[in-house]
């Protein structure tokens, strides 16, 4: 393992993942998530857990998917389609997902797979052939900070978009989300 630091590639890292994860544009489904959880999100914990997910998959993605024979383009399909049921969601405005437990959405689906979905997961499979892994893991708790942020001032955000602009965006990033799915689709099935 090579735990060479470099702040110029560190921040090509944390640009990759942020536009991956892309907690600004998921403020919608997040706001939504929180509605029908009860209004509980837990913002620590939901940062946590993203974070642990990222940290393992890192180090032991390829292992786990070798070991019950899935390949990254495997899982990258199977991404897709669950967020191409999240943008439904978002354009349709329908509910597709149903939690029993709400209590439990600050891990399903947020931290997983809204934030440390398959597209993140690829996504660090990809960029550990290319960058130093200290660089990462750097990229990898930057990001997480930020996501920390923004889900403890969920609220803030929620009164500043208001309620029309939270239908907008939601409109609009549901059509992003559907066209990053086809994207993830497409990119792994040679179509």
């Amino acid at each position: 393992m090579d735990f060479q630091f470099d702040i110029v590639e560190t921040l090509k890292v944390t640009t990759i993942l942020f536009a991956v994860i892309d907690i600004i544009g998921s403020i919608p489904v997040i706001i939504s998530i929180k509605q029908a959880a009860g209004g509980n999100i837990q913002s620590f914990k939901a940062s946590w857990v993203s974070f642990l997910i990222m940290i393992v998959f890192l180090f032991l993605g390829n292992s786990i998917l070798d070991l019950i024979g899935i390949s990254v383009g495997d899982f990258a399909i199977a991404g897709s389609f669950v967020l191409f049921f999240i943008a439904l969601e978002m354009i349709l405005g329908i509910q597709i997902y149903r939690d029993e437990i709400p209590k439990t959405a600050t891990v399903v689906p947020l931290a997983f797979p809204l934030i440390a979905g398959t597209g993140t997961l690829t996504t660090l499979l990809s960029i550990r052939a290319e960058y130093h892994i200290l660089s990462i893991v750097i990229a990898i708790v930057i990001n997480v900070i930020i996501v920390y942020f923004v889900l403890k001032y969920l609220n803030v955000l929620e009164r500043l978009l208001g309620v029309g602009g939270i239908a907008i965006l939601k409109k609009v990033f549901g059509i992003v989300l559907l066209a990053l799915a086809i994207k993830l689709f497409r990119s792994n099935t040679g179509l």
